[in-house]
């Protein structure tokens, strides 16, 4: 029973909380009086401690010392005899004998031998507070009373003593038509969830052999009592003394009848067959001095239940289904097999697994294995939950009650299955039937053979300016590359040279594969560049990979080469502003994972940012090296803005807050050699003991001439690519510019030959990618660079973006409306993010056939891209010079400005209440880095997380299986982890069905596998959005292709001119589009994340 009033010691008292009926009905104490319960066909059941008939009574005369123990009402029809249970209400050393009212007649008794009843039986729960008065007691008792009455025209009622943390032992009987009893010893079934067996055991462990003998006497003595016949149970509680009541008598074989079986090696399936026969027990040969118990065994339910989610029922199909088998192992099957669809409509159970062995601990230690070698996918089971109580030590020690799940939580601490086999085949699958995963900007098939992966010395790597930075700390380390003989090379091959060519669309498996050569070949470097800036949330957003574990993993094949990052200062590597203590402790976590030279920029190099960034990274213990963002042109007197002069002071400040290396970050490729002598050579003299280090981007294609004139005019640091990932907006040609310097003082050390080589590996890479090379679209650098200023990184975007959006032949007036839209907001740095700013805008120019002059004159009226607004508002900082005005007081009119350094009045981000929430919602261990992770990009990280849980490992898999999958009749190796090697064949694609699904067969590992895949074209093509007539007032449509990703405003809804009503994204520009007039919204025609076509209708206003 559920519920009772403590007779301990301490009085403790308890009150009503809930009831609960047979039928389902649950609800607040005070409710019982219109409680929907009915008669249900149920176990048997006798509460008795006497047949005396009840005569009625009122409760209000029980003695004032008696405390009510349990109330539950029942009506039973039981064979051959009328059985009432009198009530007994007791506390402590008082008893007190009450009887209820008479219940009426029961009905009559069925035929000889078979206990059969139907019954209904209210539960009480209780929970502590004041003791309730015999007047609240009575009240209640009335309407139990009267509700049975009206129910089943019984009212009759049980008063049950309540025990604390009992034991649940039930006997297993069998008895036949001729009087003959015998039972076949005990079972504990403690472990129960909500009163639900989960785990039986037999014999119960650590039972005292004189209570077992009770045990088994009285469920004898009541069987032949009644006349018993066939299979049943009978049921105790057993409390801490020793002292055992009874509970029910359930007169059908239970389900847990197996672990009798096994340790009695008696078939009590065959046995109750026989006796329905008329055979006797003795004629089976089943005596009770015959009975003896072998062993132990112990029987869990699988069942498709999520622990995690209070054991909800799961339902689908289940995809794979292979048991855990052996020796001492027994499986009676329920509807356990690949294909089985499992319906909501019927139980749960999958499977029994019955473990037999010579004890407990061996026993258990069996059911473990077996449980471990189960592979359910498709459903989710209980099994990570049954491996936890076989694992846990009370449960061993054979010490469990029924409070045994309840008072051990740590049960709950489920470890997620990997289930990775099954994730890649429907990853694999999605990608045959809908395509690849990630946007593809032009169709081009990657190549089909793979790189060529050149051969490493066995042993460690040499050492390289790591170890340095390791031993000597940022301060030597500065010191070291200042006094260094010759060039410096910083390779961008694994950050920016694909970020500016292939749209930093390279995996970590390809950057993992020629790592151990780089570390082997060129511990010269100064350092590489493999992590920050796009990668971060592209490797997550795209790719499908975590950028910390790029990190690491790159950190372990490279010990001894620094890595070096981009860091947008106060940014971090987002494109907004973060609370200070984000950008700091992103800082610490990196340079835990391994990074060494944090390289700090802001956009706009506005000063309170830098100086953030600087002191993030320098409390991490990285090495600060402050870039400038260069822009202009200092060798052109005419350009006045951005002189010589500005960039000296603005270096000045840098040294003076402490930065350990100066950077000239050239994003557009815009230093000219007579430039990079006037600027390298001012800086040192200024800054003699100070290393420098130049940037640039070769788009122009004078990239190694101007490396070379900094070199000489006395910088210590250049950057280029890997030949092959070198040229147009990438870095210069390393190999040109260790050629060109071979022999000379700047000599680099680097060997030519292994350049080479490293090149070759690159040029095979880089046609895995073709989709999203630039050379898709462009064939060549172009000098106009120097007037349109495109960022490197930018040029390539921008050009795809034009071409997805339909302005490929349009791409020039692109660049001229970039131009244009500089001056417009003031002749800006561009570097991410003020170079997305300026391209957002050029590209609604171009979209909207709009001039400066016009964009300028219609400013109050357009709805200009959302970063557009924003920068204007300030959120990103204050350019040098101020903002442009008047553009800038007719987009924004009466909407916000932020003075100063935007994220200084940002609070504090609570990142442990954040890894909290990751952790409520992704159930499964969260890391620092994925909270940080979440902080910067919370949308895409909860994508990112949603998508690994449902596809993956994706970074086993090779860059053409990933972006393409696999050709009908394939067969390829996908290696999980050493050892663990899944040999795959993609069979076949059906047809579509009705649900819009299509079956895509494999082969693994030689076994069948089918997976159900949503045709999500064919889906779409079932639906035509509407379009918006220009000609009709009120209809308001994209005004770009993209995503709905907010709406503002639903039906009914008053609107101002003006008002923003929904926002659009497409490759990373958001766009928010307003209403051209005033009215109300007569309906909203989008939903969120729909994707949308040009002028697609979004709404309509009258």
């Amino acid at each position: 029973m559920s519920g009772a009033w403590s007779t301990s010691p301490s009085r403790r008292s308890w009150w009503p909380i809930e009831v609960r009926s047979p039928s389902g009905y649950s609800g607040p104490a005070r409710s019982w009086a219109s409680a929907p319960w009915r008669s249900t066909r149920s176990r048997t059941r006798a509460r008795c401690t006497g047949r005396k008939q009840m005569k009625p009574t009122s409760l209000a005369a029980a003695s004032p010392r008696c405390r009510p123990i349990c109330i539950s009402q029942t009506s039973s029809r039981w064979p051959r005899k009328t059985m009432w249970t009198q009530c007994t209400l007791a506390t402590g050393s008082c008893q007190s004998e009450r009887t209820l009212p008479k219940p009426a007649k029961m009905p009559g008794s069925g035929s000889s031998g078979r206990a059969q009843r139907w019954s209904a039986r209210w539960e009480i729960r209780w929970r502590p507070g004041p003791s309730p008065s015999l007047q609240e007691l009575e009240e209640n008792y009335t309407r139990a009373y009267s509700e049975a009455l009206a129910a089943f025209g019984n009212g009759a009622l049980f008063v049950e003593k309540f025990i604390e943390k009992p034991r649940h032992i039930e006997v297993q009987i069998l008895g036949d038509q001729y009087g003959n009893i015998l039972h076949l010893y005990e079972r504990d079934c403690s472990i129960q969830r909500r009163h639900q067996k989960v785990v039986e055991i037999a014999p119960a462990a650590h039972l005292d052999p004189q209570l077992r003998t009770r045990l088994t006497g009285d469920s004898v003595k009541l069987a032949k009592q009644v006349g018993y016949e066939n299979a049943g149970t009978v049921e105790f509680l057993v409390d801490k003394h020793g002292k055992h009541y009874f509970i029910e008598v359930n007169s059908r074989l239970q389900v847990e009848h197996t672990v009798t079986e096994e340790i009695t090696d008696v078939d009590l399936v065959h046995a109750q067959i026989h006796v329905a026969e008329g055979r006797s027990l003795p004629d089976l040969g089943l005596r009770q001095e015959n009975i003896r118990i072998n062993g132990c065994a112990i029987q869990c339910r699988v069942t498709t239940e999520d622990p995690s989610r209070s054991f909800q029922p799961d339902t689908g199909r289940i995809e794979v289904f292979r048991s855990g088998e052996g020796m001492g192992i027994r499986l009676d099957n329920a509807s356990a097999f690949q294909g089985a669809v499992i319906s909501p409509h019927y139980d749960s159970l999958l499977v029994k697994v019955i473990a037999h062995g010579k004890d407990h601990p061996t026993a258990a230690t069996k059911m473990s294995r077996a449980l471990a070698e189960f592979r359910v996918r498709g459903v989710k089971t209980n099994i990570p939950f049954l491996q936890n109580v076989l694992n846990n030590q009370q449960f061993l020690a054979g010490t469990v009650d029924t409070q045994f799940i309840d008072e051990n939580p740590e049960l709950f601490q489920l470890r997620p299955a990997q289930n990775r086999a099954q994730k890649l085949l429907h990853y694999l699958g999605h990608v045959m039937v809908n395509g690849p995963t990630t946007p593809i900007p032009v169709k081009a098939n990657p190549s089909p053979t793979d790189p060529i992966v050149p051969g490493v010395p066995i042993g460690p790597p040499p050492a390289g300016f790591r170890d340095i930075l390791l031993r000597e700390g940022p301060e030597g380390f500065a010191r070291a590359v200042r006094n260094h003989q010759g060039l410096l090379l910083m390779d961008t091959t694994f950050r920016d040279a694909h970020q500016s060519l292939l749209a930093t669309r390279v995996r970590t498996h390809d950057l993992k594969k020629i790592a151990p050569y780089v570390a082997h070949n060129f511990s010269k470097l100064f350092s590489i560049e493999n992590w920050g800036g796009a990668t971060f949330d592209v490797a997550m957003r795209f790719l499908y990979e975590c950028p910390w574990r790029r990190l690491q993993e790159l950190r372990e094949l490279i010990p001894n080469i620094p890595f070096q990052m981009l860091l947008r200062g106060a940014n971090a590597v987002g494109y907004t502003n973060y609370p200070d203590n984000v950008v700091f402790k992103f800082c610490e976590v990196a340079k835990e994972n391994g990074m060494d030279v944090f390289r700090v920029f802001d956009s706009l190099n506005y000063l309170p940012n830098l100086l953030l960034g600087m002191e993030a990274a320098g409390s991490a213990g990285g090495v600060v090296e402050a870039a400038i963002s260069y822009t202009g042109d200092v060798a052109d007197p005419t350009r006045t803005k951005y002189s010589l002069q500005y960039y000296m002071d603005l270096a000045e400040e840098l040294v003076r807050a402490g930065t350990h290396i100066l950077c000239i970050k050239d994003m557009a490729g815009l230093l000219k050699p007579l430039a990079c002598t006037m600027l390298v050579n001012s800086l040192r003299d200024r800054f003699p003991d100070l290393p420098l280090h130049i940037h640039t981007h070769d788009t122009s294609g004078a990239g190694v001439a101007a490396m070379l004139a900094s070199a000489q005019a006395g910088a210590d640091v250049v950057d280029v690519a890997s030949d092959s990932m070198s040229g147009m907006t990438s870095q210069p040609s390393m190999g040109a510019l260790v050629a060109c310097t071979r022999g000379t003082p700047l000599d680099t050390g680097v060997p030519l030959e292994r350049v080479f080589d490293y090149s070759e590996y690159w040029e095979g890479a880089r046609g895995l990618y073709a989709a999203f090379d630039c050379t898709a679209t462009m064939k060549s650098g172009n000098s106009d660079v120097y007037e349109n200023e495109i960022p490197g990184g930018q040029y390539t975007n921008l050009h795809f973006q034009a071409h997805s959006m339909g302005l490929g032949s349009k791409f020039k007036e692109v660049k001229k409306a970039y131009v244009e839209a500089n001056q417009m907001l003031g002749d800006l740095i561009k570097v991410t993010p003020s170079s997305k700013i300026v391209g957002d805008l050029a590209q609604f120019m171009v979209q909207n056939g709009l001039s400066r002059a016009e964009a300028e004159a219609q400013a109050e009226e357009l709805s200009f891209p959302r970063s557009v607004v924003e920068f204007l508002q300030g959120y990103i900082g204050i350019p040098h010079g101020g903002f442009p005005e008047p553009f800038r007081s007719k987009v924004l009119k009466d909407l916000p400005r932020v003075e100063g350094r935007p994220g200084a009045s940002l609070p504090p981000m609570d990142l442990q209440a954040l890894e909290k929430e990751l952790t409520e919602r992704h159930g499964e261990e969260v890391t620092p880095e994925d909270v940080l992770s979440a902080a910067i990009y919370p949308d895409v990280f909860a994508h990112f997380k949603d998508f690994t849980a449902t596809f993956g490992p994706l970074d086993s898999l090779n860059t053409r299986l990933f972006l393409q999958g696999p050709k009908i009749a394939e067969e390829f190796e996908v290696e999980l982890e050493r050892g663990k090697t899944l040999h795959i064949k993609a069979l076949a694609v059906s047809d579509l069905n009705r649900a819009g699904q299509r079956q895509v067969f494999f082969e693994l590992n030689g076994q069948l596998r089918c997976i159900l895949v949503k045709d999500t074209q064919a889906m779409k093509e079932m639906h035509f959005h509407p379009k918006a007539l220009k000609d009709v007032k009120g209809q308001i449509g994209a005004p770009m292709p993209g995503k709905v990703i907010d709406i503002k405003v639903e039906a009914g809804a008053k609107v101002a001119k003006g008002q923003p009503l929904c926002v659009l994204s497409a490759m990373k520009m958001e766009t928010v589009v307003t209403s051209p007039m005033e009215g109300t919204v007569r309906k909203v025609h989008v939903t969120k994340d729909m994707t949308l076509e040009g002028d697609d209708l979004i709404l309509e206003i009258e």
